[in-house]
């Protein structure tokens, strides 16, 4: 430490070119570090219109990343540093950085950034490195050793005939198209799933199972947790992968059944015009007006 009857006697010579200006309040700033000042004159000192990066100034001044890491963080905190990412023509992202000889705002750097364009050497994609060895021929009478566990519909057997002759399949289709209405983790079943999957439902609906059967079976194999469906077409294949066993017979349809207001009709044996209906009262066979 030096004694209080230590004397400084200071030269300067003002030189006459190659010179930068700027505030006294930089150099003595009490949060910025001898790396943070240099790295900032550094800048100041080059020529307007210069594109040099911070980065590229901290390899030039020899400063190391983590002594670049702190020095840029300290000029940003007090304002002499600003940063902000726009996107160009193309979809590339640029990162514009500011830096001023005295502290800015937010708002105020904003403002300067938005009227400096970006060069259209700074968007421009960077050379691809070309792949090491000689290109080859990729290998195609082999499968893939590993089984994708995606939502993709495997090639039909051209052995397997029932599902496309099931009478019910376009019932069935209609069943599938429902599903997305059902629950918002059926939304997004691929299109190309369909047709298995209705092939998979017809087999419910000749087993004697309803459309509504289907439906429940389908909501209560969804996780109840609120866990995310990530492939929802093959968890639907999954579910209706195993058709049970009906546990009632199912209903025949009545053919030709008359409608409520006419149960107990019976259609008159007499010489009539047109068909006439009466309800009779015993085993009568014509209406009273025959009778």
């Amino acid at each position: 430490m030096e004694s209080d009857s230590t004397v400084i006697y200071r030269h300067f010579n003002a030189p006459s070119r190659g010179f930068t200006q700027f505030s006294h309040d930089i150099i003595r700033h009490p949060r910025l570090s001898s790396d943070a000042v240099r790295l900032l004159t550094w800048q100041l000192s080059l020529p307007q219109g210069a594109r040099e990066s911070l980065s590229r100034t901290a390899e030039r001044a020899r400063i190391g990343a983590t002594a670049f890491g702190r020095a840029k963080r300290q000029l940003k905190d007090e304002g002499f540093v600003h940063e902000r990412r726009v996107q160009v023509d193309g979809g590339r992202w640029v990162t514009q950085q500011l830096v001023s000889g005295s502290p800015l705002t937010a708002a105020q750097a904003t403002k300067l950034l938005a009227r400096e364009p970006v060069p259209p050497s700074q968007v421009a994609p960077s050379p691809r490195k070309p792949a090491a060895g000689l290109p080859t021929t990729p290998s195609a009478d082999r499968h893939p050793k590993k089984d994708p566990e995606e939502d993709t519909s495997p090639l039909p057997s051209k052995g397997d005939k029932t599902a496309e002759e099931s009478p019910r399949l376009e019932d069935a289709r209609a069943l599938v198209g429902a599903l997305p209405l059902l629950s918002p983790a059926l939304r997004h079943i691929p299109p190309g799933m369909r047709t298995e999957l209705a092939r998979l439902a017809a087999r419910w609906l000749d087993a004697g199972h309803t459309p509504t059967d289907v439906h429940e079976h389908v909501l209560r194999g969804l996780p109840g947790d609120g866990t995310p469906v990530h492939r929802p077409g093959g968890l639907v294949r999954y579910l209706l992968r195993d058709v049970p066993a009906q546990s009632r017979p199912p209903q025949p349809v009545p053919v030709n059944r008359l409608s409520p207001r006419l149960e107990g009709a019976r259609e008159c044996a007499g010489d009539h015009t047109q068909t006439t209906l009466f309800r009779p009262v015993s085993d009568e066979t014509h209406c009273a007006q025959c009778a």
